[in-house]
């Protein structure tokens, strides 16, 4: 039975099978990205739990109901949440590999960086610190005049696909999100685990400034960057969603062996 819009937004747990891992408890923690939903995770975690690992993908506050709500959120609620879950996991797994896509990868990183000890991998696909974009000078009185902009959700070059995600962008969520970056950037030398990056070669919604400032950025010595040349920015939902499930299955078991 198909799952409804409704399902594939809420949040999604599914249990290790250390059976399938060797016997130890691998758990991987994927985030979503700003106005989406785990809807354009799950496919994703639906494959690693496949292999046994451990998933969770939580529902970052704010998302999966209406923009509106979004607004009254910022990236402190959506960090929060991230490290609960990652709290959970880490208390049932023996080690534990961060993920996710656009502002999740940049969440993922912030964890990496504030618990570098206790990660054992980051997954990053079209993830966001930066942008050339100029309009966001404006945001600070823009998000006072206007509630939001035009939708960025939905940037998937394969027909027919659809991220179940907002139809608006939040004007103070995307500012919140915003001011975190500069701290962000400043603290990815913390970071010294394996790095997993992952990029398409077509992306409408994040540029390529953040590229440079986060692979120049990190101290992880092992640094894998992949191409997504058949996907635009919602690469997990996209032509290159086998590519980036191989890769980053191969990826946790390497850095969990």
């Amino acid at each position: 039975m198909p799952s409804s819009p409704a399902d594939l937004t809420a949040a999604l747990t599914v249990a290790a099978r250390p059976e399938l891992t060797g016997g130890r408890r691998v758990g991987v923690l994927l985030s979503h990205g700003f106005t989406g939903s785990p809807a354009s995770m799950r496919p994703w975690g639906e494959h690693l739990a496949g292999l046994g690992y451990g998933v969770a993908i939580p529902l970052l506050p704010g998302h999966g109901t209406r923009w509106q709500d979004l607004n009254a959120k910022g990236w402190a609620d959506w960090y929060a949440e991230i490290v609960r879950t990652f709290d959970a996991l880490r208390a049932e797994h023996d080690a534990v590999v961060v993920g996710g896509l656009s502002m999740g990868g940049a969440l993922a990183l912030r964890l990496a960086a504030d618990r570098d000890a206790d990660v054992s991998g980051v997954m990053v696909v079209n993830p966001a610190v930066a942008t050339q974009r100029l309009d966001v000078k404006l945001l600070p009185v823009l998000k006072h005049l206007v509630g939001s902009f035009p939708a960025i959700a939905g940037d998937i070059k394969k027909p027919g696909i659809d991220e179940n995600g907002y139809d608006r962008t939040p004007l103070k969520a995307a500012h919140s999100m915003m001011q975190a970056w500069p701290g962000l950037v400043g603290d990815l030398p913390r970071i010294t685990k394996p790095l997993l990056y992952l990029r398409s070669d077509i992306d409408h919604v994040v540029d390529a400034k953040s590229e440079p400032l986060i692979l120049g950025g990190v101290s992880s010595t092992d640094v894998t960057r992949v191409a997504l040349p058949e996907s635009y920015h919602v690469a997990t939902l996209d032509n290159d969603a086998p590519l980036i499930y191989a890769e980053s299955a191969a990826f946790v078991a390497r850095v969990t062996a």
